[in-house]
């Protein structure tokens, strides 16, 4: 689903959101609370982002099965509202406003906490004896919090791994996908077939412009550490950030250099439609989310889909299988006054394995507690297992909260444009100044 692609594109979306999220903060937490009885009869709201009829339908279907089990409580529920739409409401106030609320950007995890627009959950998983260290994955137990403020809880995840045409390794005598990222690189050169000054198929799209192929997804299989212990940015620092920016840079060299790429991948249809290059041939392999799968089956792509984890670096072999790994999003607004009965669809929606388990079959996301992983009542394509085990997976990385949310990615983003087309050569100078840029950002933020 186009929706819960967390492409570079949303950290943009996050930057623009800032004003509004920061003036939220001023609402606080004056006139709410958790002071509600929530087995009284009470009506509350909740705001959701998905849109497709087929995605609409299935959370509407999880209030059904809450409202069954809860019959004092009835949820109205809005879709299609983003996080600037939100913080519109919450800014307003009023009954109309939403109580429960979901996003997609977990890169505003930071913001939602610290500005206290969303409430801390940890006094509710505490009274209701739900551990969340032991309910939730390590990296959506990440992702959800910030300075130990616990102010959201997973509510299904996404996880990113290779997408590879099986028919085409067959052809090229590659009996198994890369495993690391040298491997990857004889593998993609070994794909790519030139078509005079193009390419008649391309082993991988490596460009940062590139359908799902930015800074966050590549770097997460080096396992960087994006700031330090006073909460400055590391990406100066960090030898992870060095190798990952110059991985990809000799991978777009040895692919046919920057220019010859970008005309390429004028050719490509939408990322979201039948025409996307991995359903056409005119790449062999893709780095995707786990929605591609029930995309390119939609799509009745002509050849055999293979799903790997992505490639790891060559000192690093015994971390293969791990991923990046991020998800939608679901929180109390501080504002609310219903915060108690709230919490009980926010509950059940995030931790009872049935309601998570059947709105994962019903859009194809990746479930989000240990216990709904393992259900037997999970219904996927055998295939749809690889990024299972990279959610679980301990060595799977997500990118970090922070005070201002994603404007950090967007830095680190932008010096990739510059580093891969050669407008910035000294790899040094640039990280170091990038550095600058966050931590200024970060301060101005606070």
């Amino acid at each position: 689903m186009p929706e819960n692609s967390r492409a570079t594109a949303v950290a943009l979306a996050a930057t623009a959101s800032m004003v509004l999220l920061a003036t939220t903060a001023c609402t606080g937490q004056s006139g709410s609370g958790a002071n509600d009885d929530a087995s009284k009869e009470t009506t509350i709201n909740f705001w959701h982002g998905w849109s497709a009829p087929s995605e609409v339908k299935a959370v509407q279907a999880n209030v059904d099965a809450f409202e069954k089990a809860h019959p004092n409580i009835r949820v109205k529920v809005v879709g299609n509202m983003n996080d600037d739409k939100i913080n519109q409401a919450l800014r307003a106030g009023g009954s109309k406003a939403p109580d429960v609320i979901s996003s997609f950007t977990t890169n505003n995890v930071g913001k939602f906490c610290s500005s206290e627009a969303w409430v801390d959950l940890n006094p509710f998983f505490k009274r209701d004896g739900i551990d969340p260290e032991k309910t939730f994955p390590k990296t959506m137990n990440e992702y959800t919090q910030f300075e130990g403020n616990r102010c959201a809880a997973p509510l299904l995840g996404d996880a990113y791994g290779l997408y590879y045409n099986k028919d085409e390794f067959k052809k090229a005598g590659i009996k198994s996908p890369p495993k690391t990222w040298s491997e990857f690189t004889s593998v993609a050169k070994k794909l790519t077939k030139a078509k005079g000054d193009s390419y008649e198929q391309l082993g991988f799209m490596p460009n940062y412009h590139g359908y799902e192929t930015t800074t966050e997804h590549y770097f997460a299989q080096w396992s960087p550490t994006y700031f330090d212990k006073d909460g400055k940015s590391n990406v100066a620092k960090d030898p992870a950030f060095v190798d990952g920016f110059t991985y990809q840079k000799k991978l777009v060299d040895e692919l046919g250099g920057y220019q010859k790429l970008e005309k390429y991948r004028s050719t490509f249809g939408d990322e979201w439609g039948a025409k996307h290059p991995f359903h056409t041939g005119q790449v062999a392999m893709q780095m995707d989310g786990e929605w591609r799968l029930g995309m390119a089956k939609e799509a009745k792509v002509g050849f055999d889909i293979g799903v790997a984890p992505l490639p790891v670096p060559d000192d690093q072999k015994e971390t293969y299988g791990k991923g990046y790994v991020i998800g939608t999003i679901a929180g109390i607004a501080a504002t609310s006054k219903k915060q108690n009965a709230s919490w009980e669809l926010v509950k059940y929606m995030t931790t009872n394995t049935d309601a998570v388990v059947d709105f994962a079959n019903a859009i194809r996301n990746v479930p989000s507690t240990f216990d709904a992983l393992k259900s037997p009542k999970l219904k996927y394509d055998p295939r749809f297992k690889t990024f299972l085990d990279i959610a679980e997976n301990p060595d799977s990385t997500t990118t970090p909260a922070s005070v201002n949310g994603g404007p950090y990615l967007v830095s680190v983003q932008n010096l990739g444009f510059d580093f891969e087309k050669r407008k910035q050569n000294d790899l040094k100078a640039g990280l170091e100044k990038t550095a600058d840029e966050i931590d200024t950002d970060i301060e101005q933020a606070k």
